[in-house]
């Protein structure tokens, strides 16, 4: 799916939502490309979250296979999971894009 796309088709969600979906153990980027830029992303909105209280917007696919767009501050990037402000996690494998 391509950016365009993608921003287009989300559906907003609030962090305080996120904790009600459920989530695939599948990759949902094919190429190691795409998950090293991510795991980039990832890393620098972390940066940005803690030093400037900057948000960020998240693009997800949930175990329905929907994809869902939240903005929000990142706090954490670990090795599975990012936990967001308020201690909302979302398993990295189902991150699409981070902006």
């Amino acid at each position: 799916m391509n950016t365009q796309t993608l921003e287009k088709t989300a559906l907003k969600i609030n962090k305080e939502s996120i904790k009600d979906l459920s989530f695939s153990k599948k990759e949902v980027l094919m190429d190691s490309e795409s998950r090293l830029m991510r795991n980039h992303d990832l890393h620098r909105a972390q940066i940005l979250g803690n030093l400037s209280r900057s948000k960020v917007c998240i693009w997800f696919e949930a175990a329905n296979q929907k994809t869902y767009q939240v903005e929000t501050t990142i706090w954490a990037v670990g090795p599975q999971f990012v936990t967001l402000k308020g201690g909302v996690a979302i398993p990295i494998n189902a991150i699409l894009k981070v902006d």
